[in-house]
């Protein structure tokens, strides 16, 4: 989900620091954000909105907790939001402000990272899997050994997105385990399939849509979006769910504790709960919302992809996954550190 996407007028240096009329920072997941939505959410309100990108959750939550970022809004995924509210990060939100907040679908409403929405509002919502271009490889792509015991077609020839949590779980399961484990022996298979995979790959970088529509890529772990992306690019590109298991998420905007342009953070968050302007989010980036009625405004060829439409024989497969422990977290934390050296 991820370069940077800048769509503003406003003055940089004015951008952080002290609030300014008319201006909104939002920190969200490079090419993520729509241009066409920021156009007419300017058009509408005249508020500049610039948008900083990051690549990953820990990089978000670490530059919002080292302070003075100048960020007004925030989207982490559900199994960071509850560490963001733990911390003080974001702002309980005054809902009195958001005419348009009925309109969050039922299955958003009370979720169990964000329950009442007390702090969040949804942004987009997908699934983690691998991608493979089937010029290459024709055979079985709903499994995780395409990156964890590549077929031969493929060795050397794939990319692990590197996304701590997506990856260690989606080897996780692979092996047996649960979410968020601290077994010491299904870690070490965990360690284990991990390291002996990664001579087989090559690389581990952001940047799966424009590389896949090239063929510069032909396996790596993805989201379901960018591999829409790259498919009505590339024909051959096709999107796995792994029948091991594989991660589902939501990626929901909050308002940051020390946001400066507060009325125009509620302006932004009310706006993007109007049917169509959640509509423009998904039409870009190829994710579903979680906005009732958004999808009468969305492309017909997003009400039946593949990579929208979870199909029925992997639907039980994918997991949510929880925040977990902290103790889950450094022993994953240490996988990680190992595998990146």
């Amino acid at each position: 989900m991820k370069t940077v996407l800048l769509a503003t007028t406003a003055l940089l240096a004015g951008a952080f620091g002290a609030a300014a009329d008319g201006q909104l920072n939002l920190y969200n997941w490079g090419n993520y954000t729509s241009p066409e939505l920021i156009e007419k959410f300017t058009a509408e309100t005249g508020i500049e909105v610039t948008i900083t990108d990051y690549d990953s959750n820990t990089t978000a939550l670490a530059k919002v907790e080292a302070g003075g970022s100048g960020f007004d809004l925030v989207v982490p995924s559900a199994n960071y939001v509850p560490v963001f509210v733990e911390k003080g990060l974001l702002a309980p939100l005054d809902k009195s402000r958001l005419s348009n907040f009925d309109n969050i679908a039922a299955d958003w409403k009370d979720v169990a990272w964000d329950p009442n929405r007390d702090y969040t509002i949804p942004w987009q919502w997908g699934t983690t899997g691998v991608a493979v271009n089937t010029s290459v490889y024709d055979g079985d792509i709903n499994t995780s050994e395409i990156f964890l015991n590549p077929p031969a077609e493929l060795v050397g020839k794939v990319n692990v997105v590197p996304e701590m949590n997506d990856v260690i779980a989606l080897t996780i399961f692979n092996v047996g385990g649960d979410a968020c484990t601290e077994d010491l022996e299904v870690l070490r298979k965990v360690r284990d399939k991990l390291m002996a995979a990664k001579d087989s790959w090559i690389s581990m970088d952001y940047g799966t849509t424009d590389k896949l529509s090239s063929n510069d890529l032909v396996a790596t772990v993805n989201w379901n979006g960018s591999t829409m992306r790259a498919r009505l690019n590339n024909a051959d590109v096709a999107y796995g769910y792994p029948k091991e298991g594989y991660p589902l998420w939501m990626d929901s905007v909050g308002l940051l504790a020390d946001a400066q342009n507060v009325d125009e953070a509620y302006k932004f968050l009310d706006f993007i709960m109007i049917p169509e302007n959640a509509a423009l989010i998904s039409t870009f980036a190829r994710y579903a919302n979680g906005i009732a009625g958004s999808d009468a405004f969305m492309p017909e060829e997003m009400k039946t992809a593949p990579e929208i439409v979870i199909p029925a024989e992997f639907a039980a497969a994918g997991r949510f996954l929880p925040t977990c422990p902290q103790k889950a977290t450094e022993l994953y934390t240490a996988i990680w550190t190992e595998l990146r050296k």
